[in-house]
């Protein structure tokens, strides 16, 4: 049975367009109108529109700022690592655009700021997160990031990321107040945590160790009942002095009350112990995928 198997390329167009009109809500629904700048090109844009609002009716849209910014970003991307690095992260960022082009924009009449954090981060965890299932990104800081590591190779990408948004926070913070960028660090709390969960919760999986003297009989039932693969690991009780076989088996966290059942319908007296397996790849589970 298994957890998660190949995607399409459909598949993946799908979870991005979605990803990217969540993300699109949580920026045009409650970050802009509240002034919550959370990083990144649209914490940008949020800055812009507002110092430009008395230049354009109602300033430069945010949409409008992300494609701008985000064109010679693409540009040196694609210099530096070529075309096909940036093919997908590209679709991402022009449905990201047109996501910001078609969700309106209102003002939040009732201003909870922290319900609003707390909405606005978890809207925006599940859009990144059905995103970077896809191994895309919004473009924007995450490009910019990459970009100048090449000259600044002793910091990482993500070191580089949290100097590049915590700066675009602390410029919300001037512009805005430091209430609304307290609030602001929250949302951007809560969104990497539901990210996290998406990213983590579908690569999730169970170890079961079993130590029994009926190994043979409960690793049939499991590769044939089951149809589950089963490694025996050469052990010793320290107690008794005597070789056993452990058993090593990795399941899906549903597969783990069938795969006890049978044990101990077998062996009473086995030994068992289950722990998390935080990401599983090859067959079965997540799939190894090459880009095209």
């Amino acid at each position: 049975m298994e957890i998660l198997t190949k995607r399409s390329k459909g598949m993946d167009c799908i979870l991005i367009i979605l990803g990217t009109l969540l993300v699109a809500v949580s920026v045009n629904v409650v970050y802009e109108p509240l002034g919550m700048v959370t990083g990144g090109v649209s914490g940008v844009a949020i800055v812009i529109k507002y110092f430009t609002k008395n230049l354009f009716h109602g300033g430069i849209p945010i949409w409008f700022s992300n494609l701008i910014i985000n064109i010679p970003l693409f540009l040196a991307a694609i210099l530096l690592k070529g075309k096909r690095f940036v093919g997908k992260t590209l679709f991402a960022t022009v449905c990201f655009t047109i996501a910001l082009y078609i969700v309106p924009s209102f003002d939040v009449q009732y201003q909870d700021y922290l319900l609003a954090s707390v909405f606005g981060g978890v809207i925006g965890g599940v859009g990144l997160g059905l995103v970077f299932l896809t191994s895309a990104t919004t473009g924007g800081t995450d490009l910019f990031g990459m970009i100048i590591q090449k000259y600044f190779k002793h910091y990482t990408v993500p070191q580089l990321l949290i100097v590049i948004d915590g700066a675009i926070v602390l410029t919300g913070a001037a512009v805005f107040g430091l209430n609304k960028a307290l609030y602001a660090v929250i949302a951007v709390y809560i969104n990497s945590k539901v990210m996290d969960g998406i990213l983590e919760g579908l690569k999730f999986a169970k170890v079961i160790y079993i130590i029994s003297d009926q190994y043979e009989e409960i690793s049939q039932h499991i590769l044939y009942k089951m149809d589950r693969g089963v490694t025996g690991i050469s052990a010793r009780g320290m107690y008794s002095n005597k070789e056993k076989q452990m058993l090593f088996c990795v399941l899906s966290k549903k597969e783990i009350a069938p795969v006890v059942e049978i044990v101990s319908s077998i062996d009473k007296r086995a030994f068992i112990i289950v722990t998390d397996a935080r990401e599983v790849m090859g067959e079965g589970f997540i799939e190894y995928r090459q880009e095209n």
